[in-house]
């Protein structure tokens, strides 16, 4: 079933999008060569509980295999839903960083990938477009358009324009009272497919790309997606509702962005502007 939501809904979903946001800063100032990534989810988890909330990913998925950690760190070659571990950044990483936030019955979703030191400019430049492309997505997130339309527009751009892999196993979704509901957001796809938008949805959009082949294979954690050649691969995500002229982020990169910047361990090669 797809949910539209009341603008009071819409506001606490926000407000819970932009504490990701606030959360994903915290890792941004604090990410650097050496650091663990299991440093990385306490701080997280530590910030999230101080702020009165409850992370969205710890506990979630079937009781035989639930997801043991707050963040989702993926690195390099893993897509999504990587392990915190005992894993320290090396200079040269690319740092996929996946978090939920839950407070209020709601929750908010979002992802950011960060560049350490001396990323190459072609990762740089998969960093840049993919993140163009979200942008592009949430344009068409607009009442009356349909799923395909966003789809079309993320996979016009990372694929048919600079040749990336979008990753097919893996998409969006809509979230709110659940982490996970209707519809499926693909990141491929025709314009004109899938369910119709209506004002208020709200969507969970984000792009995840490859550097080469578009094919991934899961660990045997049952939770680790990797690329099948190993090369890189990027993830970038926002909430976002679904409104009459086009789609409305209700978290924001501007902040990342900001802490990015004022920390020298991270390449901000991929920044516009």
């Amino acid at each position: 079933m797809i949910h539209t939501r009341s603008e009071a809904e819409i506001e606490i979903i926000r407000e819970n999008a932009l504490m990701v946001t606030a959360t994903l800063t915290e890792v941004a100032k604090a990410i650097r060569p050496g650091i663990t990534t299991l440093f990385l989810d306490q701080l997280a988890e530590t910030f999230i509980r101080d702020n009165g909330g409850v992370p969205s990913f710890k506990g979630y998925g079937s009781r035989n295999n639930a997801f043991p950690y707050s963040l989702c760190i993926s690195v390099n070659d893993i897509v999504v839903h990587g392990f915190p571990s005992a894993y320290e950044l090396k200079d040269g990483d690319i740092v996929s960083v996946d978090c939920g936030f839950c407070r209020n019955g709601y929750h908010g979703d979002h992802a950011y990938t960060f560049a350490v030191g001396n990323v190459p400019q072609e990762v740089l430049d998969m960093m840049r477009v993919t993140k163009e492309s979200l942008a592009l997505g949430i344009e068409q997130a607009k009442a009356n358009n349909r799923v395909g339309d966003i789809s079309f527009a993320i996979e016009n751009h990372t694929h048919k324009k600079h040749g990336y892999g979008v990753v097919r196993e893996l998409v969006g979704h809509g979230v709110g009272k659940s982490l996970h509901e209707d519809p499926q957001v693909p990141n491929f796809g025709r314009r004109g497919d899938g369910k119709r938008l209506k004002e208020n949805i709200i969507l969970a959009i984000e792009p995840m790309i490859n550097l080469g082949t578009k094919d991934v294979y899961t660990l045997d954690d049952g939770w680790t997606v990797v690329t099948a050649d190993g090369k890189p691969s990027v993830h970038y995500e926002h909430t976002t509702a679904v409104r009459k002229q086009a789609g409305e982020a209700l978290s924001s990169f501007a902040p990342i962005e900001a802490a990015e910047r004022s920390n020298p361990e991270l390449n901000t090669g991929h920044l516009a502007g």
